[in-house]
Order: structure tokens, then sequence, then C-alpha cells
């Protein structure tokens, strides 16, 4: 115990003064041991003896001794603690103050280093004195110190009952842990190899570059002199090691690993620090959960405002940089500074920031086209022989769409609604759909592409993720049943398998159950809808009367919208409840596991009510005479006179417009609001100047933390954008351009709120996407199946293509221009005897206002025989024709499709050509410069022998 109590308070390098540097140092496996001047170094073999200290610090973890309780004041003692002063728990070696040496004042007022200005903060733990859990922490923070991690303790300005704990890690500590943790660091300059060129390209090229000249520069592009030389970026990387670590660019080790590198590792240190007796009693999510701790982060890079100007001054700090390049809101057409997020992050914030924009640069080609089959509408609106039909059409009156109160009206009404469906429903949006489902899958398949391009930039080709460890919920519920653990050897909590699947079942229960929650909700705004549209329909107000339906679809459609956030509240407990229940093992599983259950709880919940208007609306509500009605008395919805697709364009561009404006607000309007509320309450206590002068802990203590979900938020209203845009496109062509506008504003909306109003979150690595590619391959096959529904199904594209080729003027010519559809309005019409109405069903109005006297026939969407045939309302042939057509079309489009699907990603390799070369040839320069620094480590040892004249055996080289 006292050795390795010794070696704990071994000070850093840093912190001795410049003539105790002068001094013999030792340096093994971490460990130092000082020796007097003018003593010679003798023949003791030092290594020995460190191994065998170094063997006993290993075996003692926790010191439960009366003596260390004597020697170590209580971390807890309020003697220790002055408001707003540094109250110093780290070892006296480590807090000897040098005489002669100047404290960097910058360092110190800046708020980013301890009290002596040298030494960085890495991480900030964050309690409270009045939490009983004292023993807890300070067995915790008695271990961290016997890590080698020096510990610095301040009392908050605002409450003295916060205290903040600052941790710094040496560079021993740092090496130690690198290595073990397999960080790769950045050793030797690439050399870029350029492949052989013929002359003939050579001279394409220079002409292109000369061409490229006379444009303007790309406005797109970041200015190259505002960005740091981020190093690692331009040089090999391999694995630190401590026996190699000559072969690694060092020029600063105080800078040599990041920030974001360095909080990692202390946040691995802490993880594995244990708290209690116990084999279990580990880490510092236990002591976070118990509430033995606050709050735990590191911290944000100073200010991310600065008074002067980052083009004359340059940037303060990282976080001012990536606030001036990335969150401000002048730069929101330029590229994202990746490269720069990924060092200030991590890799796994920096890969949902890729994927983000890669999807957003994806959408400009869809947005094109969209606009483009929107534009077309308009142009050939004029030329629209339907359009026309139903315009002119002053003497064709149609049946009531509800019961009693709703009158007959004339065709010719509807003309505005027939204009807006051509807008969205002409001859190419087949073209748009087929276009759609192909982009899905190139979009996917390019990323795919282009994650390998940013995991071979970022070194992820070869990361490995650890072996997880258990939550803790898991080996509470499961520790007095253990089996070995086949990776690791050591006896873990095993769930048995029969436990495990009865959890399932019950779970699967309740995602049944609440599935069924959806569709009753969705039940209920048929049944508001059927209910209102007659209510509507005998309203005083002329414009609503007259407009019935469309009002009708409107509150619908806001109210489906409120439904729909308040079930979103629900479904997030139900969903924490269930995956709960599951006992997962580790916390990648529980998140899997959650994932999926909210995102089929919210993808249900947001579309289901648009599933019914596509596909159900309308379908199945009988005819004139002979009305399904819901539980024998309300009337099913009749689509309007035009069709349905235009309640389909509604719901889709009213929920679309309102889920996207309610997200960006919270994501970015509550934290503001909640962080100008702290601000106003400090402003009204200290006044403006004393809350400039706050310490970085103590701002970034005030900002709001990361959701506990981490990024699943993000990826959630991202990938639900996405099954927006491509499910239903067919029927709404604008839903990528909206898609686009929102993304431009998201992708600033998220980095503003990253480097501004959240703690700066702990920098992790992760090699893709996660669970979400799979749901997105999940939402690309959805999407195929869906569109061929629209377009067969709700649309009138094949009714009117059956109309040209065989019943119109041009059948059997093979033609269907707009000549041959002229006809087709009356010939989608069926007629209906105004007496054969049922009594309850029968409208109030005679219809004696169309002619001056009572209607005796009324018109309806249909293919039916008139009353007098033989057999009376009896489908007609061309609804066969039709629903044969339906039928074939959504078999050969599906099909079609899937291939072209299939074709493409057999086509597009995951990896490019170029980068496989490229990683091909890194491995072997590596090798090669591996062994030449070898080489020339051994030639410099044989002539400094020789030099010295010892004698020496002659190895190799």
């Amino acid at each position: 115990t006292g050795f390795s109590t010794a070696l704990s308070q071994t000070p850093s390098i840093s912190s001795i003064s410049s003539e105790g540097r002068e001094d013999l140092q030792v340096n093994q496996l971490e460990t130092q041991i000082w020796i007097k001047p003018g003593i010679e170094k003798t023949d003791v073999d030092f290594s020995e003896i460190l191994n065998a200290i170094q063997e006993i610090a290993k075996d003692v973890n926790i010191f439960f001794d009366e003596l260390e309780g004597v020697n170590s004041p209580s971390k807890d003692d309020d003697s220790l603690l002055h408001h707003g002063n540094l109250t110093s728990t780290s070892d006296d070696a480590s807090r000897l103050e040098v005489v002669g040496e100047e404290v960097p004042d910058k360092n110190k007022a800046n708020g980013l280093y301890f009290r002596d200005g040298k030494c960085r903060i890495d991480y900030i733990l964050v309690y409270r004195k009045s939490n009983p859990q004292t023993e807890k922490r300070e067995v915790f923070e008695r271990n961290i110190r016997a890590e080698g991690l020096q510990m610095e303790k301040e009392s908050s300005l605002t409450n003295s009952d916060i205290i903040f704990v600052k941790l710094h890690a040496p560079w021993e500590v740092l090496g130690k842990y690198a290595e073990l943790m397999n960080v790769r660091m950045p050793f030797r300059r690439k050399i870029y190899y350029l492949h052989r060129r013929y002359k003939f390209m050579n001279r394409i090229e220079k002409q292109i570059s000369r061409f490229r000249g006379w444009l303007p520069r790309k406005p797109m592009k970041l200015d190259k002199e505002t960005l740091p030389d981020l190093e690692e970026n331009d040089c090999y990387t391999a694995p630190f090691s401590q026996q190699r670590i000559h072969h690694f660019i060092i020029h600063n080790k105080d800078t040599f690993f990041n920030n974001a590198t360095r909080s990692r590792i202390v946040h691995h240190i802490l993880q594995r620090v244990k708290y209690e007796e116990g084999k279990n009693k580990i880490g510092l999510n236990r002591l976070l959960s118990n509430g033995s701790y606050e709050a735990a982060f590191p911290l944000h890079e100073g200010s991310y405002r600065s008074k002067n100007s980052i083009r004359t001054h340059g940037a303060e700090n990282h976080r001012h940089l990536l606030y001036e390049c990335w969150a401000s809101w002048g730069v929101w057409y330029k590229y994202q500074p990746l490269d720069l997020v990924r060092r200030y992050f991590g890799e796994k914030i920096g890969l949902y920031f890729a994927w983000l924009g890669w999807y957003t640069g994806m959408l400009f080609p869809a947005a094109f086209i969209g606009l483009f089959v929107f534009l077309y509408g308009v142009t050939t609106l004029n030329h629209c022989q339907v359009s026309k039909e139903v315009c002119q059409a002053t003497d064709i009156i149609m049946c009531p769409i509800c019961d009693k109160y709703c009158p007959f009206m004339r065709l010719s009404d509807s003309c505005v609604y027939a204009k807006v469906t051509h807008l969205f429903d002409n001859g190419a949006t087949v073209f748009f759909a087929v276009f759609m489902a192909v982009w899905a899958t190139v979009f996917l398949e390019f990323w795919k592409r282009r994650r390998a391009v940013i995991a071979y930039d970022w070194d992820l080709i070869d990361w490995e993720e650890e072996e997880e460890e258990i939550r803790p919920q898991f080996e509470a519920k499961y520790s007095k049943k253990e089996r070995m653990n086949p990776i690791s050897g050591k006896p873990e909590p095993y769930q048995a398998f029969a436990d495990k699947c009865s959890r399932l079942i019950v779970s699967a229960s309740g995602i049944f159950f609440m599935i069924c929650v959806v569709i009753a909700a969705v039940f209920g705004i048929v049944i508001y809808r059927v209910v209102t549209v007659s209510t509507f329909a005998a309203f005083k107000w002329a414009l609503i009367r007259n407009n019935s339906q469309v009002a009708t679809t409107g509150t619908a459609v806001c109210i489906n919208f409120c439904i729909i956030m308040l079930l979103n509240v629900l479904y997030e407990k139900v969903a924490l409840f269930l995956t709960n229940l599951e006992q997962p093992r580790t916390e990648s599983e529980w998140e899997n596991s959650f994932t999926l259950k909210m995102f089929l709880f919210q993808f249900v919940n947001l579309n289901s009510s648009t599933f019914y208007i596509a596909f159900f609306l309308g379908r199945f509500t009988g005819h004139p005479g002979a009305y399904l009605r819901l539980i024998n008395r309300w009337r099913l919805e009749e689509c309007h006179p035009s069709g349905c697709l235009i309640d389909l364009c509604m719901q889709m561009g009213i929920i679309m417009v309102l889920k996207q404006t309610w997200n960006n607000f919270m994501e970015l309007g509550y934290p503001l609001i909640q962080n100008w509320w702290t601000r106003r309450k400090l402003r009204q206590e200290y006044g403006t100047q004393r809350k400039t002068s706050f310490p970085q802990w103590e701002k970034d203590y005030n900002l709001q933390p990361m959701n506990a979900y981490g990024l699943f938020d993000e990826y959630l209203e991202m990938i639900l954008q996405f099954g927006f845009t491509t499910i239903f496109v067919a029927a709404f062509p604008l839903a990528p351009l909206l898609a686009l506008l929102n993304n431009i504003i998201e992708i600033r909306l998220d980095a503003y709120k990253f480097v501004t109003q959240w703690r700066r979150p702990l920098a992790s690595r992760a090699k893709d996407i996660g669970i979400w590619y799979g749901i997105l391959e999940g939402i690309g096959i959805l999407s195929v199946i869906t569109n061929a529904f629209v377009i067969a199904v709700t649309s009138d594209f094949i009714p009117r293509l059956v109309y040209a080729y065989k019943y119109g003027p041009c059948a059997g010519q093979g033609e269907a221009g707009q000549k041959c559809m002229v006809g087709y309005v009356n010939a989608s019409l069926s007629v209906f005897l105004v007496s054969d109405f049922e009594n309850r069903s029968e409208p109030t109005s005679n219809g004696s206002e169309f002619s001056g006297s009572p209607l005796k026939y009324c018109r309806y969407r249909d293919y039916r025989d008139p009353p007098h045939s033989p057999v009376p309302y009896g489908y007609t042939l061309q609804f066969w024709h039709v629903l044969a057509a339906r039928l074939a079309f959504i078999i050969v489009f599906e099909h079609l499709v899937f291939c072209i699907k299939h074709l493409i990603s057999y086509l597009i390799p995951d990896l490019p050509k170029d980068l496989r070369d490229r990683m091909r040839r890194e491995k072997y320069l590596i090798q090669e410069m591996m062994y030449e620094a070898e080489l020339e480590r051994l030639q410099k040892e044989r002539k400094e022998r020789k030099k010295n004249g010892k004698s020496y055996h002659n190895e190799w080289p």
C-alpha cells in the first residue's frame, strides 16, 4: 500500500521546477524514481524494481485501511472549500508552486486550467455537499488519484452547495491508456501517389483548369485560411505505443492528444474505477444513476464569441472556429467542416452530420425533379382535357356527398380542385415515382461509399468496438445465475432462454396493443370526418358551407396532428417501459431495441391516417341508394368529385410543415428559452460583469445537457422525414423540396445547438449510423410498394390510360394524347335515379334550383350500369378492365423498380476503387516506414555504443 500510494503521489514533469528537471529521470511503465544530483548511476537494475512495484500497485485498487483515512482528509469536508476559490485535493507534490517560474495568467483566467495555469482540465464532475453519498465519492476519488489523475475541487460561485471536481490526466497516464485503448496517432506525413496519366489526358486537364480559371471560385467551399491544419488528416496513423514513441510526431506533449481524445481517455478511466467493495461496484455511470454525482462532462474550449473578427485576428479556439464556419447562419450555403466537427465532438456526432449533409445534398436532384413535375402540371394545365371538361360541365349535376344536409352540386363547381389535382397527378407522376424509388437506392449505395471514405480518413476502417459492459439493471436482476463469458472467460450474469422469450412475448403484445391504439385514433378521426361533413354542409357561413369537404379535411388534419404529438409522448414512455421489461444485456442492445420500438410507434402514428386517405377513403362507400355505413349509422366519407388525391396532398403538406416546424422549435427554441431564463436569474443576482467572469466550468454547467438518448431524436426526425419524402411522393412531388429547405435549416440549427446551447458531449467513436441504415433500407422497399398503389389506386392515371386505349376516340389506334381523352369525364360517371334514395339519405332540397323542376337523375363517380338496366347499378365491363389494369400495373411497376434497384446495388461497389488502392498502398508504406524507423533506431544505438567504447554483441544490423 505504501508503494502504491507513493506512485500515486509521483509528480508529473510539468509540475517540477527547472532545477528539479536536472535530476536523473528513470521512466519505466509509467512510474518515476527521482535521484538527487551528484549520485552516480549504479548498476542497479531499476526496471526489475519498478516492475515489482507496479505488480503490487495493480493489486491494490481500493484502500479501506484506517491509515489512509487519517493521511487523506475527507473530500467533502467543508473546511477545505472556499466560495469561488480553489480547494485542491491533488497530492502535495502536484501542488508545488515552483519558485522562479511564472504562472501563465491567461490560462488561469480562461477557466480551462488548474490554479497553476499548467494542468489543463480534461473532465468535470459535479456533486452537491448535501448529497448523502459521501463515502462512495471519497473512495471513488481516492482511486481516481491512484490511477494517476490529478484533481482539484472548487465550489460554485452561485451556489455553495455545488462542488466542481476538476480532473487532469498527465502525459504518463495519457500514454498508458492511449496504448490500452489503441488510440491511433499520427507518425509520418502522407506520401500521395499519383497514377501515371497519358499526354492526351494531361492536355484535357490543362484545358479544363484554364477554363475553371475564368469562372468564379466555388462559393460553397470554406476558406482554407480560416481552418486550422488538421495534422492527423495529412499523416499516416498507427496505434499509439510507448515503446515506439520515437516513431510518432510529437511537437508538444501537451497538445499531442487533442482535447476530445484526452476527455475520452479520462472517461475510460472513470468507467473502470471502483467506488465500493464488490465486483459490480464500479464506474461513473452507476454513480450518476444513484445520484452520487449530479453531472459529468468535458469542457468547451472557451467562448464561441469574440470581439475580434476571425478574418483579421483568427479563431480564439476551436469552439469559436466552429461557430463562425459552421453554426453561424451566414454560412448556410457552405460545406460543413466535418474534420473539425469530428475533432471537437468525436466520430459519432461527426458521422451524423456527414450523413445529414449527404442526405441534404442528395435531395437537390430529387427536389429539382419534383419541382419540374409540379411546373409541368402548371404549364400543361390549360391543355388538360379532363380539367377542361370538369370546368365546362355545367349541365352535369352530382349527387350529394353526405346525408340530408349536403345539396346537389354542379360538377363545374369543382373546377378549382380539378386543376389543383392536375398539378400533382399528371403524365410525369409515374416517371417521378420510378425516379424516387431509384433515387432512394442510389442514395443508400453512394452513402456506403461515402461512409467508407470517411471511415478511411478518420481511421475507422480497422476500429472495433470494445466489448461492452453489462447494464447495471441486468446485473441486479440476474446476479444469482452466472455463466462463463466465451470471450473474456469471466463469470457474468445469465438470462435464461425461457425468461427471455416470455419477456419478448409480453413486449411484442405491448407493441401490438399500442398499434391498435393508433388504429383506434384513426377510427376516431374517420368518425369526426363523417360527422362534421354534414355539420359544415349546414353551416350558416356560405364560405364553409360551399367548401364543406375541404373544411372537414383541413380540420381533421390539424386534429390528427395534435393527436400525433400527444401520442408521441405516451409512446416514448411505453417504449421505455417495454425496453426495460425486456432486460437487454448491454447498452447497445438496449439502444437498438428502444430505437426500433420508437420508430415503429412514431412511423405508424404519423402515417396511419395518410394510409387511410390514400387507400381506403372513398373505396368502400357503396353507391347512392345502398351506402355502406359505420355501425349501421354513419355513412362512410366519399372522395371529392375531382378525386381523393387532393385530400392526400393536403394531409401530407399540412403534417409535413407542422411537424418540421414543431421539431425545429423543440430542438432549438426550448433550450434557448431555458438558457435565457438561467442567464436572466444570474444577471439579476450577480450583475452582468460578474456573470462574464464566471469560469468555463460554471458556464458549461448552466448549459443544457445533451438529451438522454444521444442522437436518437435527431436521427428519428430525419428518418421519418425520409419516409414522408419517399413513401407517398407520387401524390406530393413537392415533398423533396420541402425536405431540402428544412434540412438546410436543420443543419445550422443542430450545429448552433451543439456549439452554443448544449454542454460539450463526450467524444465517442462509431463506424456507421447503426441500426438506422437497416431502417432506411426498409423504408426504401416500402416506398416502391406504396407508390405503386398510389399511382394505380389513388390517382386516375390507370382509368385514363384504359379509356384512351380502349374506350376513347383513339381506341385501337395506339395513341394516348389529350385528344384521346375527349368524353372521359362523362364515361367515368354513373347515373343514379333520385327516387331510389334511402329515407335517411334523401337530401332536403330537390334540386329545383338547377332546372326549375325537381331532379330525376344525378351522377356519381363509379363504373356502374344505369338504373333501368337488367341489373341496376351493377359493375360495367369498363370497371373490370380498369381493375385488371391496376393489378397489372402494380405487379409490373414493382418488379421493374425492384430489378432496377438490385441492378444498381450490384453495379455500385461499396468501396471505391481508388480508396481500395490507397488502403493497400498505405498498408505497404506503413510496413516500410516502420521497418526503416526501427532500422534507423538500431543503427543510432550501435553508433552510440561505438562512441562510448562499450562492448556489444554483433546483433543485426
